[in-house]
């Protein structure tokens, strides 16, 4: 298995480094954080340029690309703070039809969200449980052959604007993993409620559904029978945070190292200082664990890798380390400034509290790696 970028996606990096650095400023990001904008037109800029299709099938229209790609735009997206609804489209919604819904169902899903429509992926029951055998969301037999869901699901990423939403469910009398059925929902059937968020440059919310129907064809794949679909899906999704998570600790980072070069206390720069050195050192080692095991993580999905779930584990284990870390550490060695709402580091560090929170805590993947590799 490769873990170093190819020339492509090394072209692939730089030309979404240079596009966002032209479109996506700060200024861009504060508007929204502070007087609820919308980022609309540079969400359009991004579907101009075929980002939510990268991983679409070729067959479907998409470019064919694969998780390491979606990793490498995720990453910048989160190095430049974008607030646009890309991980919820491309590398939830889009997940969930591609490994869950059939040829037709991905003709008729794909065409409007490779033109920009904004789908996400509800998955989450109460308390941030994000497991399939955790599902509670029930689907039931309807009339005229389709579907009747109730439940009530968490933390759905930029649900206020999707137009389609995937919803995992139980069938009735199933219990674990069995039973699990996907559907896709349009938003305006479900009540969409705003939750409170850290993050102000994106959106959480509540989704309620109260006796839903849909019809039979909007089930993906065969309902029921989607557990194995759903994992897969969710692995692809903490992939991509993780990506961003690495993204968002890399510019902290780069914020630290800029300002300990240029700051002086007794007559010297702070970044002589042998406590701010180790400081920086236990950074540097934090943050390259962290993308390590999130691209190592990312192949193994695109090879099917038999270790893809347990890789996963392992990079949102390491990135979360990374945050946490990041977010301390970053703030004291800036000191006074770090605390300010003039200085941007209190956005990157909201951010990273928002990743960390999503997809389960680094301690919930933790745990489910000491149970794999069969600790007690």
């Amino acid at each position: 298995m490769d873990l170093e970028l190819s020339g492509e996606q090394l072209v692939l990096l730089d030309s979404v480094r240079q596009f966002l650095a032209a479109e996506c400023p700060m200024a861009l990001v504060r508007r929204v954080v502070e007087e609820g904008k919308e980022a609309d037109e540079l969400w359009a800029a991004m579907v101009a340029l075929d980002w939510p299709a990268m991983a679409w099938p070729e067959a479907d229209g998409g470019l064919g690309l694969g998780q390491v790609e979606l990793c490498v735009v995720a990453d910048e997206l989160g190095r430049a703070l974008a607030p646009v609804p890309f991980l919820a489209s491309a590398t939830q919604f889009a997940a969930a039809v591609t490994e869950a819904g059939t040829a037709e169902q991905r003709r008729r899903f794909v065409t409007p969200a490779l033109s920009g429509q904004v789908g996400t992926l509800a998955v989450s029951e109460a308390g941030g449980r994000f497991a399939v055998a955790d599902t509670e969301t029930t689907a039931g037999p309807a009339p005229g052959g389709g579907w009747r869901l109730n439940g009530v699901k968490h933390d759905v990423l930029e649900a206020a604007k999707a137009e389609e939403i995937v919803v995992s469910a139980r069938l009735p009398g199933t219990a674990g993993t069995d039973g699990i059925g996907l559907f896709v929902v349009p938003a305006s059937d479900l009540e969409v409620r705003a939750a409170h968020s850290i993050d102000a440059t994106r959106q959480l919310a509540t989704v309620v559904l109260a006796d839903v129907e849909v019809e039979a064809g909007r089930a993906l794949g065969v309902a029921g029978e989607m557990a194995p679909a759903l994992e897969r899906v969710v692995q692809r999704a903490t992939a991509a945070l993780c990506a961003e998570t690495v993204g968002t600790s890399q510019a902290i980072f780069d914020i630290v190292l800029a300002y300990v070069k240029e700051r002086e206390q007794f007559g010297v720069k702070i970044g002589s200082f042998q406590a701010i050195k180790h400081k920086l050192a236990n950074m540097y080692v934090a943050l390259e664990a962290a993308r390590a095991t999130t691209y190592f993580a990312a192949a193994a999905i695109d090879e099917d890798d038999e270790r893809r779930r347990l890789a996963v584990e392992m990079a949102k284990s390491a990135t979360c380390d990374c945050q946490k870390l990041m977010a301390t550490e970053g703030i004291q060695c800036l000191g006074g400034i770090g605390y300010t709402w003039e200085h941007d580091m209190h956005l990157y560090v909201k951010r990273q509290k928002a990743q960390a929170a999503l997809f389960g805590t680094g301690a919930e993947h933790r745990r489910e790696l000491a149970v794999h590799l069969g600790l007690p």
